[in-house]
C-alpha cells in the first residue's frame, strides 16, 4: 500500500503550494488537492497493473491477426497463447475492484494500443518468454515469474512507457520508486490488495491530519524553529526547508504514536532529495535540537504504538 513516506512528500507539496498561494488558498482547497494527489497514487498503481493485463492479453489478438493473413502459415495458425490464461492475469481482471477502478480512471482512453503491441513484441522474443511457453503446466511460481518479468524488464526500462507515464500522471517522477515496488508486492500477494483502498482510510486520515496540523499551528512550530536559526542567514534559508522542518516538529508535538527517530529520519531524507545538497544537514541539526529541547522540557508526548 501507499507508504506514510508518499504521503509525507505530497502533504509536503501541498503545504509548499499553500504556503505561495499567499492566502488565496483556503485550507479546504488545500486539503481537497491533498487528496487529489492521493487518488492520484491509488490511479497510477491500478493503471500499471492494468497495462500489464494488456500486455499480457495481447496474445489473442496477435494469434487472430496472424490467423487471418492471407496465407497463414503453419506457426501463423498455431500461436501458443498459454500467457491468456495465466492464472494471476484472471484473479486480477476478477477482482471485484479492479474492472471499477479502470473504469473510474478512463483508462482504455489513454493506452496506446501500439505501445502495447511494440510492448508484446519485445516479450515474444525473450528467453523467458520461450521458457514459460515451453512449461506444459501451471505453477504459481512461473505465472508470477513471466508477469514479473513483463513488468520489471519490458514495461518498466521501455523510454516510451516512461513518456507515456509522465504525461499522463504528473506523479510518476515522485511515485515511481513506491509503484514499483508496490506492483511487484502485489504480484507475490495479489489476495492481500484491494483495488478500491490502496490508500488506507488511516494513510487519508494521517495525511489529512499533518496538513491541517501544519496549516493550524504555523506559529507554534515556528516558536520552536526560529530561536535555532540565530547563526543561520534567514534570506538564504530556503523555503521548502522551512516547510520540511515544520512538518517535522508537527510530527515530534502532536503525532504521539509516530517514533521521534522516525519522524526525524525521514525529513531528513526528505531535504536530501528535494531541496538543496545542505538541506539535509541543515534540517538534521535543527530538528535533532529541538527534540532534545522538547524531551529535556518534558515537551515529548510520544506513546509506545503496536498495530
Amino acid at each position: 500500500m501507499i507508504s506514510r513516506r508518499s504521503i509525507r512528500v505530497k502533504v509536503m507539496q501541498t503545504l509548499y503550494a499553500f504556503e505561495a498561494a499567499n492566502e488565496s488558498m483556503t485550507e479546504r482547497q488545500a486539503r481537497d488537492i491533498l487528496k487529489g494527489k492521493m487518488d492520484q497514487s491509488a490511479a497510477l498503481f491500478t493503471y500499471l497493473v492494468y497495462l500489464i493485463t494488456e500486455v499480457a492479453r495481447y496474445v489473442e489478438t496477435d494469434a487472430a491477426r496472424r490467423s487471418s493473413k492471407h496465407l497463414p502459415s503453419e506457426e501463423d495458425l498455431n500461436v501458443n497463447i498459454k500467457l491468456a490464461g495465466n492464472t494471476l492475469l484472471w484473479q486480477t481482471l476478477e477482482h471485484p475492484g479492479f474492472a471499477g477502478m479502470v473504469e473510474k480512471g478512463n483508462f482504455h482512453s489513454i493506452t496506446d494500443t501500439e505501445q502495447i503491441r511494440a510492448l508484446f513484441g519485445k516479450l515474444t522474443v525473450s528467453p523467458e518468454y520461450a521458457l514459460y511457453l515451453s512449461k506444459p503446466s501451471r505453477e504459481r511460481t512461473d505465472e508470477r515469474e513471466i508477469l514479473s518479468f513483463l513488468f520489471n524488464d519490458i514495461i518498466l526500462p521501455d523510454e516510451d512507457v516512461d513518456m507515456h507515464l509522465t504525461e499522463c500522471f504528473v506523479n510518476w517522477e515522485d511515485d515511481a520508486e513506491m509503484m514499483q515496488q508496490m506492483v511487484m508486492n502485489y504480484l507475490h500477494k495479489p489476495g492481500s490488495y484491494d483495488f478500491g483502498l490502496i490508500v488506507s482510510a488511516e494513510k487519508r486520515k494521517y495525511g489529512d491530519d499533518l496538513l491541517r496540523t501544519a496549516i493550524e499551528k504555523k506559529e507554534v512550530c515556528l516558536d520552536h524553529i526560529r530561536p535555532r536559526l540565530k547563526n543561520w542567514d534567514a534570506e538564504r534559508i530556503a523555503h521548502l526547508d522551512m516547510i520540511i522542518m515544520r512538518l517535522g516538529v508537527c510530527e515530534l508535538l502532536f503525532f504521539e504514536t509516530i517514533p521521534t527517530k522516525v519522524t526525524i529520519n525521514e525529513y531528513i531524507d526528505l531535504a536530501k532529495e528535494y531541496s538543496t545538497t545542505q538541506s539535509g544537514q541543515f534540517v538534521n541539526g535543527i530538528l535533532d535540537n529541538i527534540h532534545k529541547d522538547l524531551e529535556r522540557e518534558g515537551l515529548l508526548r510520544k506513546v509506545e504504538y503496536r498495530k
